[in-house]
Order: C-alpha cells, then sequence, then structure tokens
C-alpha cells in the first residue's frame, strides 16, 4: 500500500493569500493590529502555530484557550469571503499539472491519497473548495491535531491505517509539499520528501533540505510518478526513490554507483546506529 500525502498551499492550489487576509481580519477584531501576519512566516507551518504567533503579534502574549477558540471561529467565519475574493479577482489558481496528475494517481489499486497539511480541517476544505480537488482525498492530517508538522503526517498515516484496516510502513509514505519544512517534517516522520518549486516556499532553502525529487510543478509527471514506484525507470534501475540530479556531479554519482542521496540518507543512519551499540567499548591501539 502506498499513502501519498500532499500539502494544500503552493503545493496543490494558491488561494492569493485569503488565509492571511482572514487571520489577520480575525487578529484585528480582537486586539486592533490590523496586519499581525506580516511579523513572522506563515509557510510551512501549522495553523495552530501560526494563530498563537499571530496573537501574540496582537496583543504582545500567548492566547488563553478561550481566546484562541474565539480566534480560530472569526478565521473559519471569516475565510470562505476571502477565498470568493480571491477566486473573483483571478488570484485563485490550481498548481499547474495538479489536476492531471491528481486524475492520474487516483483510483489506483496500492495507492490512497490524502492530505497532510498545515491548515485546520474546516480551512483545508474551505481553501479547496474552489478548486473541485477535494473529491481525490479520503482522509488526512490537520493543523488542528498539532503545532509540529511531522505529528500532523502521522496523524493523516494512522486514519489511512484504519481506512485501510492494515499496518502502513514508513518506506510506504510519500509526502509532497512545497516548503523545506515540508521536507523536514517527512524526514522527521521517517516519510520519503518530494518538493514543489513553484510553490511558496525558497528554492535554496527546499535544496538544502535535500528532498528525495523536487520539480518546478506537476507538468511533466514522469519524475514523481518515477519516484512513487508508479512508473518504470528510464534507465532500468529499480530503486525507491528519484532524484532530479541539481549537479553534474551528483547525476554521475548515481549513474556510476546506483546511489542516490536517500540511499546514503539511510546507510548513514544506520552507520549511526550501530555507532550507538558499540559506544563505551575501548579500542585498542597498536
Amino acid at each position: 500500500m502506498k499513502i501519498i500525502l500532499f500539502d494544500i498551499d503552493g503545493t496543490l492550489i494558491k488561494a492569493g493569500g485569503a488565509g492571511a487576509r482572514a487571520l489577520n481580519h480575525a487578529v484585528k477584531a480582537m486586539t486592533g493590529h490590523p496586519k499581525a501576519c506580516e511579523s513572522f512566516q506563515l509557510q510551512g507551518a501549522t495553523d495552530k502555530a501560526n494563530f498563537e504567533n499571530a496573537f501574540r503579534a496582537g496583543a504582545g502574549r500567548k492566547p488563553s484557550k478561550k481566546e484562541m477558540a474565539e480566534l480560530t471561529h472569526k478565521y473559519v467565519d471569516r475565510l470562505p469571503l476571502e477565498v470568493a475574493a480571491s477566486v473573483k479577482a483571478k488570484n485563485y489558481s490550481k498548481v499547474k499539472g495538479v489536476e492531471k496528475f491528481l486524475a492520474k494517481i487516483s483510483g489506483r489499486a496500492g495507492v490512497m491519497i490524502g492530505l497532510g497539511t498545515g491548515n485546520l480541517k474546516n480551512g483545508a476544505f474551505i481553501k479547496l473548495e474552489p478548486s473541485g480537488l477535494m473529491r481525490h482525498f479520503a482522509f488526512g492530517g490537520y493543523g488542528c491535531d498539532s503545532h509540529h508538522r511531522s505529528e500532523v503526517l502521522r496523524k493523516a498515516v494512522e486514519r489511512a491505517e484504519k481506512i485501510a484496516g492494515a499496518k502502513i510502513k514508513e518506506r510506504e509514505v510519500f509526502v509532497i509539499g512545497d516548503t523545506h519544512r515540508d521536507v523536514e517534517a517527512a524526514k522527521e516522520a521517517g516519510y520519503h520528501s518530494g518538493a514543489v518549486l513553484d510553490g511558496f516556499g525558497d528554492a535554496r532553502a527546499i535544496m538544502r533540505s535535500n528532498p528525495e525529487v523536487m520539480a518546478k510543478d506537476f507538468s511533466d509527471m514522469k519524475p514523481w510518478l518515477i519516484w512513487l514506484g508508479l512508473a518504470k525507470d528510464p534507465r532500468g534501475v529499480s530503486r525507491g526513490t528519484y532524484i532530479c540530479p541539481d549537479s553534474p556531479i551528483e547525476h554521475a554519482h548515481y549513474g556510476r554507483t546506483g546511489l542516490d542521496l536517500r540511499d546514503i540518507e539511510i546507510t548513514m543512519r544506520r552507520l549511526r546506529a550501530a555507532k550507538k551499540k558499540i559506544k563505551g567499548v575501548r579500542v585498542s591501539r597498536r
């Protein structure tokens, strides 16, 4: 069973800043601060974390549980208006190629598609509604599940296991996002990581986070399908990951050794584990 988890903002759709406007509106109503979201970076974080940061920017302190609930209510109440405003202004769009890509992988035997997003569950559905993409997703992990994206992803996998009625191994989970935080969260959870470069993330930060596959968008599905193991590798090599090489050196390394960066990471983890086992054992020198 393959589990494929998608982030929303910058990975599936671009909502034209609707979420930030809705959150600014909610914070202003409670604290008077008009542009709280300009004080910190929204991208790649969960709504729980963003709401706390926005309230702190407006009130100068962390919100109480009651205030957090009120802020969330005001945000969700405002969000449909802001999404509709983005659609009307033609600032709402689907990431290039994603609709055809989802149609390609949906309904395949042994494949389950879900959301792994920092958005609240209600917020996720509101943002996706104009795109018509929601029909592809039967489950997900959401920003209301945890402050930490890795826990959001694990929650999505737990829900997939309930639907499938079977335990899902870490190597069977593939996460696609558009920021380095998405990649880092996937790695922290032990899952495969892929990144869209035409989203809201910083391309250099994404490259430093070292995802297994990077592409501008989904207009060329081949690298994504190869990475997911849903298409044959053109080199005829059997492997669990696929990297679009960033340099001639990386390309030559794979061609000579059959190893990509994911293989190297796995080997390094094994070496660290082995080192821990022998820690404390004195090695004599001659």
